[in-house]
């Protein structure tokens, strides 16, 4: 038999493109519109319905950049089309880009009843099926000119309204009542399925002719003048192709409709509002003509603002969640960053997701789902579990550069040991759109085959929202078993979990430690005010929690501020938003949010404040929100503050610090440390006194600036060839000793390079064996990025790095393709290498990302560690990071885990100075390897006191909690406070475990 297969496949092309598809809608007649341009930003549809409005016509030029303009479109159906599929088909000038980057709509009755949201994939709104002859249409469209931003990266002015400009990016192409021939769509529909499925088949598979040949069939009982009327004769010749059930060991396919909606990305938080509106309305109109659909939605965040701002779609949600069409899923605010965020925060975001779903929708959320976030924290595993959640969902791992995970489904061990169930996708996107390419390599790419037989599928488009359409659930009637194809079954991501579970559970292999993204590794330094916007909040919302519970637990007539708190507390957990926090968010995005949390420190230290003027009238004193005992110095003297308590301000003169200028080299010295710093303001040694040890293995705090310009992902990605070109900014405008003690000494450091200039405070103080380097710098580069070196004489085969209840190891050494991805890493508060004996920890104040790498010297092999402190990326928004930056980082020589975790917090929870009386620590841990996280009211507001505390070094713990107030009961509680079981008098942690305690006052 003759090949004629590119011939026949060809003609199937052609016919569907320039006949089939463009034969779905018959009959068209323009409607007539009118539009009201808004004068700011968006309106509630109450103001637009008594708006004026003046006459429009396609065609016409509409929408400066992130305008909001109201369309009026009115008209009748014709007598003629009565017992027809009549549909309102809006184009309002979409351009080639996919859903969600441009050009989006919200539909409304004349009463202002959300209807359906519209995008160039779903252009569509039923007004008749069938429709009466004469009815009137009276819709109202909120019409959205919303720039598309990203182009290759190319720097642009469009992502923020104060630089997008005034001219219109949109001209208005249609408003139409059109007759839906449901024959014709049927028949695209079918030729779609098959024709997809054929060319994922191998030439050798029957089953690709035999479709060839149906196919071809449709083709010649087709007549492409007359599509109409063959259409049926055409789809008899494809039934059978269609009627073949898959093989019964063909891949199983649990599809979840879904939409993943950034809640902040290529667009400001506002227009996330609407986006969650748009696709919400879509999937209620849905769900009524495909009861079978299932929409798995995940982000509290985004159903409070439904809830807030469009009540109507509000109410179709929760009866859709009743009817079992809406699956609420993830347990989260938002799909967070889940690397950055602090142990609280992460345990915060669950939380408040899993409270959220509880309260409005009476669900337990059982998963936590993260199909897009950079990475995925160690920590995780505990967290889940502690929360009631079983199993956890991510995709991003797809985008690795170097390294394919080698599972799909498995379990997923964290830091302390804890397992959760995880899965993985195979599909490789979280918006599928039931195409069988995307189905066919779902299976070949499956990992667990032989062991496991299903694999999950989110459909729907996504990133900018939109979710399922109706072509999606007919495409996936289709698949429900088809031969060839995996079968598919729409369902709820629960029903696969634990059907996947059932199935595999017992014999899953077990992945241990982070989920590493080998990609987007920039996100740890990228918008540096952001990420100290977010670890600024962080320790103030602990500090005031602390000082809130101390008042109203000594003080009845104290009012805790539970709205106040749990507003802020959102507040900052949207902001961990995986395209906010690690900074690859729009110009306007990070501009609001350096203003939000602006507004968040200045409110919360009102509320601290008031706390504490609460507990009384006293002279000044010193508050420690640090749970460890500190000595520092304070004014003229040095204090002892205990942890979770305050001192009196005392006088006492500390330990000398001394302080000299010997030739060209400063000396500075107090009785752990003895540092140089050279002509050129570099740390030329720092000798540990205590351990009798040089910790320098070359010049220290030196500043190297590299080339930074990675092959795509401009905000997101450092790629390793920045390390091949650098420059060490080695030359200091000025050196001096501007402090030489008795208490302090300081030696500042002043440089210009390029643009910019930096001015550092070398810092040594009384009691402290911590240097710290205090820095500001006005950031004028271009595509480039800041590191701090700092060259250790220590032989360190890994890297410890503080993460959210603990702290994870990775190899300094690239003996795998695994290790030599890990060529950037997140850190919290600290990052510490050691050998045998002996380690030296970096701490900092708002810093994420280091790097870590071993470095030959004339001694023997040392270990150098970096902080990354700027970069200066274009896209997506061009003027990255530049401006005056304040922040500190330090050194800590002779450092066990246990002192980098007492010294990064204390470096990020400054001491106040206040009046205040001093008071004993509302709860005392004998055990130092024991760290409170934090001291709360419980959320019930029954005046119960919450207390969440984690092993932190590694080890066992055995430990016991003293509180500063009589307890009449004590209770073990999951993350939610829901208690469990009765609290022992003393308590044994396993490493790095989290323990959180329900004290109810006597």
């Amino acid at each position: 038999m003759h090949d004629d297969r590119s011939l026949v496949e060809g003609r199937l092309e052609r016919a569907l493109r320039q006949f089939l598809r463009p034969a779905q809608y018959t009959d068209r007649m323009p409607l007539v519109l009118s539009v009201w341009h808004v004068p700011g930003e968006p309106v509630p549809v109450d103001q637009a319905l008594q708006a004026t409005y003046e006459a429009f016509t396609t065609g016409t030029l509409w929408g400066k950049p992130w305008s909001t303009s109201w369309f009026r479109i009115e008209g009748r159906v014709p007598e003629e089309w009565a017992g027809r599929r009549v549909e309102v088909v809006v184009d309002p000038g979409f351009t080639g880009d996919g859903p969600g980057f441009q050009a989006e709509g919200l539909l409304f009755d004349a009463a202002g009843v959300p209807l359906k949201g519209i995008h160039p994939r779903n252009r569509h709104l039923t007004v008749g099926a069938p429709a009466r002859g004469g009815e009137a249409v009276h819709l109202l469209l909120e019409a959205a000119a919303n720039p598309a931003v990203l182009h290759g990266f190319e720097p642009t002015s469009l992502g923020d309204v104060l630089t997008a400009g005034d001219g219109p990016v949109y001209r208005f192409a249609a408003a139409d009542l059109a007759v839906l021939d449901e024959d014709v769509w049927q028949l695209v529909l079918d030729v779609e399925v098959l024709s997809e499925l054929m060319h994922e088949l191998p030439a050798d598979r029957s089953r690709r002719h035999e479709i060839l040949r149906a196919l071809e069939n449709m083709l010649d009982a087709l007549d492409l003048h007359d599509v109409s009327g063959t259409a049926v004769a055409a789809r008899a010749e494809l039934a059978d192709a269609l009627s073949r059930p898959a093989s019964a060991s063909a891949h199983r396919i649990s599809a979840a409709g879904h939409a993943h909606i950034d809640s902040a990305w290529l667009w400001p938080l506002r227009e996330t509002v609407r986006k969650a509106s748009r696709t919400f309305a879509n999937v209620t109109a849905l769900a009524r003509d495909y009861p079978e659909l299932v929409f798995a939605c995940s982000q509290a965040q985004q159903y409070a603002w439904v809830k807030e701002h469009q009540p109507h779609i509000w109410e179709r949600i929760k009866k859709a969640v009743e009817e079992g069409n809406w699956a609420p899923v993830g347990s989260m605010w938002v799909e967070s960053d889940a690397n950055m965020p602090g142990g609280e925060a992460l345990a915060r975001q669950i939380v408040h997701g899993k409270r959220f779903f509880q309260d409005e929708l009476g669900v337990e959320t059982e998963e936590i789902w993260l199909p897009d976030s950079f990475g995925y924290t160690a920590a995780f595993p505990q967290l889940a579990k502690l929360a009631g959640v079983r199993w956890f969902l991510t995709q991003k791992l797809s985008w690795n550069q170097t390294d394919k995970m080698p599972h799909h489904t498995f379990w997923w061990e964290g830091i302390d040991g804890t397992r959760v169930f995880t899965h993985f996708p195979p599909v490789d996107t979280y918006n599928s759109q039931f195409h069988a390419r995307e189905l066919a390599h779902a299976e070949r790419n499956f990992a667990d085959k032989g062991r496991a037989t299903r694999s999950l599928v989110p459909f729907g488009w996504g990133d900018g929202g939109g979710g399922p359409t109706r072509e999606m659930l007919e495409k996936a009637r289709r698949l429900r078993s088809l031969e060839g194809a995996p079968r598919v079954e729409i369902e709820k991501p629960s029903a696969f979990f634990a059907a996947a579970e059932e199935e595999y559970g017992a014999h899953a292999p077990v992945w241990s430690g982070e989920l590493y993204l080998e990609l987007h590794r920039a996100t740890y330094t990228t918008q540096a005010k952001t990420k100290q916007g977010n670890r600024r909040s962080e320790h103030a919302l602990r500090e005031a929690e602390l000082w809130c519970t101390t008042a109203a637990v000594r003080d009845p007539a104290y009012a805790y501020p539970y709205d106040a708190l749990d507003r802020l507390w959102k507040t900052v957990l949207l902001h961990q938003f995986h395209d906010i926090l690690p900074g690859s968010s729009i110009a306007w995005v990070h501009r609001e949010a350096r203003e939000t949390y602006a507004r968040v420190l200045a409110e919360l230290e009102e509320i601290t404040v008031e706390a504490v003027r609460a507990l009384g009238p006293a002279p000044r004193a010193v508050l420690n929100a640090s749970p460890y005992e500190r000595t520092e110095v304070v004014g003229d003297g040095l204090v002892t503050v205990p942890g979770l308590g305050s001192a009196p301000v005392t006088a006492a003169a500390g330990e000398d610090v001394r302080a000299e200028r010997a030739g060209e080299v400063f000396l500075l010295e107090n009785s752990w440390l003895r540092v140089t710093v050279d002509r050129d303001g570099l740390l030329t040694s720092v000798r540990d006194r205590a351990a009798d040890r040089e910790v320098l293995g070359g010049p220290g705090n030196l500043l190297q600036l590299h080339p930074d310009h990675p092959n795509a992902w401009d905000a997101w990605d450092i790629d390793r060839h920045y390390r091949r070109t650098h420059t060490d900014l080695t030359a200091a405008e000025s050196v001096d000793l501007v402090e030489s003690g008795p208490l302090r000494a300081v030696v500042r450091v002043t440089r210009v390079f390029g643009k910019s200039r930096v001015t550092q405070e070398i810092r040594l103080t009384a009691a402290s064996r911590r240097l710290d380097i205090v820095t500001e710098i006005d950031w004028q580069e271009s595509e480039k990025v800041l590191k701090a070196a700092f060259p250790l004489d220590v032989h360190a085969e890994r890297s410890a790095a503080e993460i959210q209840f603990g702290d994870v190891h990775r190899p300094t050494h690239t003996n795998t393709s695994w290790d030599a991805a890990r060529f950037e890493i997140c850190a919290h508060r600290w990052l510490r290498v050691a050998e045998d004996g002996y380690g030296v920890a970096v701490l900092n104040d708002s810093t994420y990302g280091h790097d870590v790498t071993r470095a030959p010297g004339p001694e023997g092999l040392g270990t150098t560690v970096r902080l990354t402190l700027l970069r200066a990326p274009h896209s997506p928004d061009p003027e990255t990071d530049l401006g005056t930056h304040r922040f500190t980082y330090a050194l800590l020589p002779g450092a066990g885990v246990g002192d980098a975790v007492a010294e990064g917090l204390a470096l990020n929870l400054p001491l106040r100075v206040t009046e205040a009386p001093a008071l004993a620590p509302l709860v005392i841990v004998d055990n130092p390897a024991v760290t409170v996280e934090s001291v709360k009211l419980a959320e019930d507001r029954s005046g119960d006191v919450v207390v969440r505390l984690y092993e932190s070094r590694g080890g066992r713990a055995r430990a016991t909690l003293t509180t500063g107030f009589p307890v009449a009961r004590a209770e073990v509680t999951d993350l939610l406070e829901r208690p469990q079981r009765e609290a022992p008098a003393d308590f044994e942690l396993r490493p790095f475990q989290i323990l959180t305690l329900r004290l109810r006052p006597a």
